[in-house]
């Protein structure tokens, strides 16, 4: 059996929405907590959340018992140094990962539903990189087998794992479905009030 790591991304200081995001309200929880509990209720087998900016904040909010936090001391080099810091933590536990399910704290409509159609597409095609797909890109949730974590080390910069899931080299493939609204992610004052408006 495959075992599948889940790393939550949640290091940035959110410098557009001016507050802390991870932390805003959402229902009646945060967005980070409701990212935590949807990882946490999928088939995945462990959780894991990167911090960075205001990490001891954060930490007091947040409910997670099961859920282990890794520090990201880079975290103004960007979204790469969070998924470095996770995958480096990740290869130093006894148990090894197979695959790691590299996700976002402002995408609340992610639920357990859409992260287990992505677990059980990977368990079909264990050894190709599953991502969501946008419009006009790949992204994430995206699931990367064993085989992808060296490369996942030299990511750099605010791109995250975007360059290696457009990468037509790269083996990615996507679950056919209509997801839009679920992959909304949340960067501005204006796109809160849009998102809790809309919900």
């Amino acid at each position: 059996m495959k075992r599948i790591s889940v790393l939550i991304l949640a290091a940035g200081n959110a410098s557009r929405m001016g507050r802390i995001k991870q932390l805003l309200p959402y229902n009646n929880s945060t967005l980070l907590q409701v990212a935590i509990n949807n990882a946490l209720a999928s088939k995945a087998n462990d959780v894991h959340c990167v911090l960075g900016a205001n990490s001891e904040i954060i930490q007091k909010e947040i409910k997670a018992d099961k859920v282990t936090f890794i520090n990201n001391p880079n975290w103004q080099e960007g979204l790469s140094s969070s998924i470095v810091a996770g995958v480096e933590y990740l290869k130093t536990l006894k148990e090894e990962t197979d695959a790691i399910m590299i996700m976002l704290a402002d995408q609340p409509k992610v639920d357990k539903y859409y992260l287990n159609e992505l677990i059980d597409l990977f368990k079909k095609n264990e050894n190709k990189i599953i991502a969501s797909i946008y419009k006009n890109r790949k992204g994430v949730p995206a699931i990367f087998p064993s085989t992808h974590f060296n490369e996942l080390l030299q990511l750099k910069g605010d791109k995250g794992a975007n360059l290696l899931l457009n990468n037509s080299d790269q083996d990615v493939i996507s679950p056919d479905l209509n997801i839009n609204n679920i992959l909304k992610d949340i960067d501005t004052p204006e796109d809160y009030k849009r998102f809790i408006k809309d919900t």
